[in-house]
């Protein structure tokens, strides 16, 4: 992991029989439907496109990297012998140890790498690379769906790496960038158009899966995405500086380009199957990136993580991940009590948060759903919080819904906020500000009357640890 080798990681997924190989799916349709019946199964493993119609053998498309528990293992470096209860468990705390550790692993800079083994400094075409038509209603091909967008802070120079989805254009000439108002690097490329006109970008396309994760999750700002990478595996990332723009881009990345983003030069981009389950966005304008240069290594691989209607390729991660930080905002913020944390794969991992409480005052569980519900970890498209009592599973919706319906009362329990951070994407979108609104479910036992409560009608745990011995067949 040292290295942050995707090939490396291939191998490891491989050995522990994560990894399945498809040779002679199309790019149109065939390689997203196969994607899609992956997802839906109990155990998703890492799917691998070969022989791609058009294509020279060996030039790849990789899907479903973090669809697992050991999936995401392998990329947070892990292991692959995580079950979801475990991962959820041994992440507790590491988002905020990875943040506070993020300083001591400043990138390290190196003269050459594997992504230099092709470099293209004219007459390029995106087209030699598969980028798929992921779903029948997408716009065009997606280049960017499991790619890492470089921005610098003009002003701080802080690096950030962003997920954001990047359609072919101009028969392969160039790609547009479509990122979300709010986010850092929009804020990056914004800064940079009011002090020199133009914004430097360089973009991995292809990359050791522990990318994706930094890239796809809300690091905060002023904090590099690569970094916290070094962080989470242990040791500085490998870069190289790109000639056209000096952006560092990871040096063992399958795929790059780079260039300048200039306010006049925009392309119509869309519609797309987004995380919300739905074409989104309808066709507006988004800034039209012209490569100057464009890098491969040999054989390179694609990484591809196209949304959709959950479950979608980085559902289960950002469902992790988002679980993590927000357990970790919450301690952070002082909230005491906190057992746990889930943002739901049927939200995308944004839009439905379930906090699990122990109450230890009057007020408690209001104050943990209004914290979770605008911390900045949790803030965007956030759209139902619920807390419970620590008795609940948060990450069983069927318990979620018990509690909410014998432990809520609508007329006292469930408040609205309104004018929140909302999306573009959101298919309740009209146009205007982006703006959305947002549900608070207090589904927790009244504080005042935790000692007369009506009590839970099931087994208790050592009744039920003794029928298990007895008769471990119904454990299983």
């Amino acid at each position: 992991m040292s290295r942050y080798d995707l090939r490396e990681w291939l191998d490891e997924a491989d050995a522990a029989g994560l990894l399945t190989r498809l040779a002679g799916a199309d790019r149109d349709l065939e390689i997203g439907a196969a994607s899609q019946l992956n997802y839906r199964r109990a155990t998703p493993r890492a799917l691998l496109f070969d022989d791609i119609p058009g294509y020279p053998r060996g030039t790849r498309v990789l899907t479903s990297s973090l669809s697992g528990p050991a999936l995401l293992g392998l990329a947070l470096n892990l292991g692959a012998d995580n079950s979801d209860a475990d991962l959820v468990n041994t992440l507790r705390g590491r988002p905020s140890r990875w943040l506070a550790a993020a300083a001591e692993f400043t990138p390290t800079e190196v003269g050459a790498g594997p992504v230099f083994d092709t470099v293209l400094r004219e007459d390029i075409n995106l087209e030699r690379i598969p980028a798929p038509l992921w779903h029948e209603g997408d716009g065009g091909r997606y280049i960017g769906t499991g790619c890492a967008v470089i921005t610098r802070d003009h002003d701080t120079g802080v690096i950030n790496l962003g997920a954001y989805r990047m359609q072919v254009q101009d028969g392969g000439a160039g790609a547009t960038i479509n990122i979300e108002q709010g986010k850092h690097g929009a804020q990056h490329i914004r800064r940079w158009f009011e002090r020199q006109g133009r914004a430097p970008v360089a973009v991995s396309l292809g990359h050791h899966p522990v990318f994706l994760v930094v890239a796809g999750t809300e690091v905060p700002l002023g904090t590099s995405e690569l970094n916290y990478a070094g962080a989470i595996g242990g040791a500085p990332v490998e870069v190289v500086r790109g000639e056209a723009t000096g952006l560092p881009i990871p040096a063992t990345s399958e795929i790059a380009i780079e260039g300048w983003l200039y306010p006049d030069q925009t392309r119509p981009e869309g519609p797309f199957g987004e995380w919300t389950g739905y074409y989104s966005g309808g066709v507006t304008p988004a800034p039209f990136l012209r490569p100057e240069r464009f890098y491969a290594r040999r054989d390179p691989i694609l990484l591809g993580a196209p949304p959709g209607k959950p479950p979608h390729d980085y559902s289960y991660m950002r469902s992790v991940m988002k679980s993590a930080m927000i357990t970790d905002a919450l301690v952070d913020a002082g909230l005491p009590g906190v057992a746990g944390v889930w943002a739901h794969e049927a939200g995308g991992g944004r839009s439905i948060v379930i906090v699990a409480i122990e109450q230890a005052y009057a007020g408690h569980s209001r104050q943990a759903g209004y914290l979770a519900a605008q911390h900045p970890s949790a803030a965007y498209m956030n759209r139902i919080v619920i807390t419970v009592d620590a008795d609940i599973n948060p990450r069983r919706l069927d318990e979620v819904m018990w509690a909410a319906s014998t432990r809520c009362d609508p007329g006292t329990d469930i408040e609205i906020m309104r004018r929140t951070w909302g999306s573009r994407v959101d298919p309740l979108y009209t146009g205007g500000p982006r703006y959305n609104s947002r549900v608070l479910i207090d589904a927790c036992r009244p504080y005042e009357r935790l000692d007369d409560f009506p009590p839970v009608a099931e087994a208790s745990p050592q009744s039920l640890r003794a029928a298990a011995q007895r008769w471990p067949q119904l454990d299983a």
